[in-house]
C-alpha cells in the first residue's frame, strides 16, 4: 500500500505553503524531484485574490486565468496565520455567547489575575463576543436538573440575536461537558434558526472548568467563520487535491475538520515542526526559535523531546 502512495505522489507535484500576515511563502516539488520557491505578497489584490494560489500557478508555469490542472497535483499542505491575525486584530465574526442564568460575566471575570496588583486602574480585555444571552436552564454536577430549558423563551432569545445579524454562536453552560442535553437542545433551535457557525463547549472543549472551555469555544466560534470562508474560497479552485492544515499541536488534518480552535497557532507551529527537524539533523539538542513575522513575533524553547 505504502508502494502505490508512494509512486502516486513521485509523479505529481506537492505543495507545502505557509500563509503569514504579509507574506506567503510557496515550496514545491515537481515529479521530477525539483524543488521550487516562490514568496509572495499575502495581499496584493490588484494581481491576484489569493496568494497561495497565485504561487501554486507561478511555480506551474500557468497564466492566472488558466484552470490549475489539479490531476497533475498529489497534495496541498498548509500552515496559516489567518486565524491568529484575526484573533490579534480582533477581526474575527461577530458572535453570540449563550450560558446560564448569572454568568454572562464570567468569561470577563475569569480567575482575577492582575499582572498589577495594587493597581487602581485595570484595564480589562475586551471581550470577543458581540451580545450575550442568559438561559434559565441549570443543571448540578450529577446531572440533576434544577431548572428545565424553556424552549419558547430560548427560542424568542435566539430568534433576537438572528435579527440582529448574527450569525455565530457559541453555547457555554454550567456542567456541559459532562451533561450536554441544554447544550444539544440550544444547538439544534440555532441551527433552525440560521446560526452558520454553531460551537459548544462539550463538543469543542469538553473540560471541566467553565472559564477555560468557553474561552475555546467562544475562540471557536469567532474564528472558524473565517477559516471556513478562506478553505471554500482556496478549495473550489482545488476540487478533488487532498487539502491538509497545520493545527496549533503541529499535526496535520483535512481541511474539512480544521477549526478555529485548533487555528491559533498553525503558522507559528509550522515553524517549530522544521526548526526541531533541521536542528536535529545537525546533531543540536537543545533550542530556542524566534519567528519574526509581520503581524507578530513568536519565540519557544525546545530541550531534547520530540
Amino acid at each position: 500500500m505504502f508502494d502505490i502512495i508512494f509512486k502516486y505522489t513521485m509523479n505529481k507535484w506537492q505543495f507545502w505553503i505557509d500563509r503569514g500576515g504579509t507574506f506567503t511563502d510557496i515550496v514545491a516539488k515537481n515529479p521530477q524531484g525539483e524543488i521550487i520557491n516562490r514568496k509572495v505578497l499575502s495581499e496584493n489584490p490588484s494581481q491576484y485574490h489569493d496568494a497561495a494560489l497565485y504561487g501554486i500557478r507561478a511555480c506551474l508555469n500557468i497564466a492566472k486565468q488558466e484552470r490549475i490542472p489539479t490531476e497533475k497535483i498529489a497534495q496541498v499542505r498548509m500552515g496559516t496565520t489567518v486565524a491568529t491575525n484575526a484573533l490579534l486584530e480582533h477581526k474575527g465574526e461577530p458572535l453570540l455567547f449563550v450560558t446560564n442564568q448569572g454568568f454572562k460575566d464570567a468569561l470577563q471575570i475569569a480567575y482575577q489575575q492582575r499582572p498589577d496588583l495594587f493597581s487602581l486602574s485595570i484595564d480589562l480585555p475586551k471581550m470577543l463576543y458581540a451580545a450575550v444571552i442568559e438561559v434559565d436552564a441549570r443543571m448540578d454536577n450529577n446531572g440533576n436538573i434544577l431548572a428545565d430549558l424553556s424552549p419558547q423563551t430560548a427560542q424568542q432569545q435566539l430568534q433576537q440575536a438572528y435579527h440582529q445579524g448574527l450569525r455565530s454562536i457559541a453555547i457555554v453552560l454550567m456542567h456541559g461537558y459532562r451533561y450536554p442535553q441544554h447544550e444539544q437542545q440550544l444547538a439544534t433551535m440555532a441551527k433552525k434558526i440560521g446560526f452558520t457557525q454553531i460551537s459548544t463547549s462539550h463538543a469543542s472543549s469538553p473540560l471541566i472548568k467553565f472559564v477555560s472551555r468557553g474561552d475555546t469555544t467562544v475562540i471557536d466560534a469567532y474564528l472558524s467563520p473565517i477559516l471556513r470562508r478562506y478553505i471554500d474560497q482556496f478549495s473550489q479552485e482545488l476540487p478533488n487535491v487532498p487539502l491538509l492544515f497545520m493545527q496549533s499541536n503541529g499535526g496535520l488534518t483535512h481541511a474539512e475538520f480544521f477549526q478555529g480552535k485548533d487555528a491559533i497557532l498553525s503558522g507559528p507551529a509550522g515553524g517549530v515542526v522544521g526548526m526541531v527537524q533541521t536542528a536535529q539533523a545537525a546533531g543540536f539538542e537543545q533550542l530556542i526559535g524566534f519567528d519574526m513575522g509581520g503581524t507578530s513575533t513568536d519565540v519557544c524553547h525546545y530541550q531534547g523531546e520530540y
